[in-house]
This record gives C-alpha cells, structure tokens and sequence, in this order.
C-alpha cells in the first residue's frame, strides 16, 4: 500500500470520529500551549532580571567593608570601617583594570521643598558615578570635581523624588532641606525604573561624598566603592588587582580574611539567571504533564479504534494488505492526531504568551526553541503512545479478525 493511500485511509478513520478525534487532540492541543507558554514566562523573566542587572551599570565591581567583630562577635557585613577615601584613590591609581571608580557614601532623612516633603535615601557619590551606572542627567548638571573636594551643598535628584516634591516646576536651582541642612538642586536623573531586587532606582538624592559624610552621616569611612572594569573581560582581572591592593594597604596577613566584600555583575546575573531557569524548568514541566496526559488519550483511543475496526483490518489483510501496512496506518493515524494537536498548540501557545503579557504585564518571549521543543515533544508523543495500538492492530490473526463481529 502506497503511503499516499495510507495517509488518506488514516484522515478517512478520523473523520467519521470528528468530534472523538477532536478531543483526542485536545490534550495534546494544551500541552504543547501550556509548554510555549511557560517557557515563555521564563523566557521573559530571565530577560528582565538580565535588563534590570545591566540597569546598575558597565562591568560593575562593588566593594563593601567587611564584618565588624567586638569581643569575639561578628556584626553584620558592612558594619566594619575598613574603607577609606584614600582606598578608593588608590584603586583608581593603581589598578590598571579600573577605569572608573566612584567612592560612596549612605545617609537617609526626610528630604523637604517649600510645603512638601518626601522620605528617601541619599547617596553619596563622585564624579565618575554616572559613567559608571551609564546614567544621563535629564536636565541639569552634575557637580564637578571641586564640589567634592569643597564638599558643597548641592545634589541631583532621582525622577521619584522630583517628581514628588515638584510635581509643577523645576527643581533645578531650587533649595531642598535634608535633616535641616540646605542644598541646591543642580539637576535630574532619566527615569531609570527598579532594580533586580524589585527596589525604586529613581528614589534618590545624590550628592558628593565628602559633602555627604561631613553634612549628614558623620560616618568617617566609605561606605562603598563603585568600581566600573575597563572591559567585560577585565572585570575579573579587576577585582583581582582590587583584592590584591586592599590586603596589602590594610596589612591583610596570607592567612587572614579579606575585611572587604566585593561583588561583580558577573556573580549576580549567574545567580539571578540561574534562580530564572528553575523557575522556567519547574513551569515547562509541569506544562508538560499535559503533554503526558495527551499521549495516553491517543494510546487510548487508538486502542479503541483498533477493538472497533478489527473485521476492517482483518478484510484489508485478506486482500493482501501486510503487517506492515496496518502497522503503519494506524501509527499514521496516531501520528496526524499529535501533529494536528502540535500545530493548534503553538498558535494557543503563541496567542496565549500574548494575553498573558498583555493582561498581567509580565514580559514573555516565545522563542523557535520553545516551538520546535513543543512540537517536537508532540510528534515523539504520537509515535511513543501510538505505536502499541498500532502493533496491536498489525499482529491480529486475519481469519480471527475475520470472525470478529
């Protein structure tokens, strides 16, 4: 039997069964939409965690003090004064892998404006910072180098913060008062939206450093180093040569702990990526029980089908129709079932991916490994699940099946 004949036989079987035929397929139909869906999910997740961790700037190195320890307890990390502003001088001098460094300091407070206030964090930064977070001024400046050393009285706000203490007007050349000490408004960041942590990256004040630990923290030491890598590739050259110089300037023996924390863009793309694909792995598993559950509705109903045409068969291999022949006839069958199903299940998947981004405002992304995976997963389901019933079908006796009624 040619396998044109073959085909046609087998869409001729499904079709005195539409109605059975389509809910056969409806398993597979979901499976293969819950499968894209999901991936989809995930997909889109470890896109925004990736977009909202290249938000906190180029080939970012952070470092932090390390942990403080009084009478044999260690506090928690960043209590210790380990940094200083002559640290970060020295990384900046002395590190070749460096090519922007920004000392940083941490104070919080009620920020006020004429009648309004606003609670927020300020941020005490140099003048490389913005190149660092790759973040422009909307409209305004930023304070120079001799703002530093003078530490003058005037930041930059965060869009959240401008927004909420002058939802009408300019706040550059206004006068904003944090904890009662006047400072001058000398421009505005571009939104910037939140970070990986889910936190509002535009509910800032920015202000230099010096002016910030002398005005405001009256914490003598540095509370960060921001630290931009002159290359992607560098950025573990970096912090090595950042490792390296902050043990020896704080006279760090071989044996002894850093008493600094430094982490690297590196790290926390690995482990937000790496929390992602659980995540996408876990959905698309479960999306994929459907699939499952699919393929034993063909198995099912193939087996059915064969109970129901076993006279059929028997009259077809009476006339000269092979094991072979039935054998594949009815893996045909099988096999059109799961790819109809296929088919019907990446559109759902497709449309659904958009509904879902649509209605909940997640991002997803459907991508042609998802398809060709979903597709592929129904076709080897067709071919797993058929073939029993179909060997079945092959191995009936004709003269039994002849007697059959």
């Amino acid at each position: 039997m040619k396998i044109l004949n073959i085909l046609l036989s087998a869409f001729r079987a499904l079709q005195r069964n539409k109605m059975r035929s389509f809910l056969t397929m409806l398993g597979i139909i979901i499976g293969v939409g819950a499968v894209i869906a999901m991936l989809a999910i995930g997909q889109g997740a470890e896109y925004s965690v990736k977009e909202q961790i290249a938000s906190l700037g180029t080939n970012v190195l952070m470092v932090y003090p390390g942990a403080q320890q009084q009478a044999g307890v260690r506090t928690a990390a960043g209590s210790a004064t380990t940094l200083t502003e002559d640290d970060a001088l020295a990384i900046g001098r002395e590190c070749p892998a460096v090519q922007y460094i920004s000392p940083g300091s941490a104070a919080g407070g009620q920020i006020i404006a004429g009648n309004l206030n606003w609670s927020t964090g300020i941020q005490g930064v140099g003048t490389d910072y913005l190149e660092i977070r790759q973040w422009p001024i909307e409209y305004g400046d930023f304070f120079t180098d001799q703002d530093v050393k003078a530490a003058t009285k005037v930041c930059i706000l965060g869009k959240t913060v401008a927004d909420n203490l002058f939802p009408e007007s300019s706040p550059v050349d206004q006068t904003v008062r944090i904890r009662s000490v006047p400072f001058k408004v000398v421009g505005v960041l571009t939104k910037k939206g939140q970070n990986a942590m889910g936190q509002d990256q535009d509910d800032v004040i920015l202000a230099p450093y010096t002016t910030v630990i002398r005005r405001l923290s009256h914490w003598p030491n540095l509370r960060f180093i921001l630290v931009s890598a002159t290359s992607l590739k560098d950025i573990s050259v970096a912090q090595t040569q950042i490792s390296e110089l902050l043990r020896m300037r704080h006279k760090i023996q071989p044996y002894d702990p850093d008493d600094f924390t430094i982490r690297n863009q590196t790290d926390l793309a690995a482990t937000a990526t790496a929390t992602t694909d659980i995540l996408t792995i876990l959905l698309a598993s479960i999306a994929s029980v459907s699939l499952l559950v699919g393929g034993i509705g063909i198995m099912n109903i193939m087996l059915v089908s064969v109970t129901e045409r076993t006279r059929e068969i028997g009259i077809r291999m009476s006339i000269g129709a092979r094991s072979r022949d039935i054998l594949t006839q009815f893996l045909i069958e099988a096999l059109v079932l799961s790819l109809l199903g296929g088919i019907v299940g990446i559109i759902l998947g497709v449309v659904g991916s958009s509904v879902i981004s649509s209605i909940a405002k997640w991002p997803t992304i459907v991508t042609a490994f998802s398809i060709i995976l979903s597709f592929g997963f129904s076709i080897a389901i067709g071919i797993f699940f058929g073939f029993y019933p179909a060997r079945k079908a092959a191995m009936l006796n004709p003269i039994d099946a002849l007697r059959y009624e």
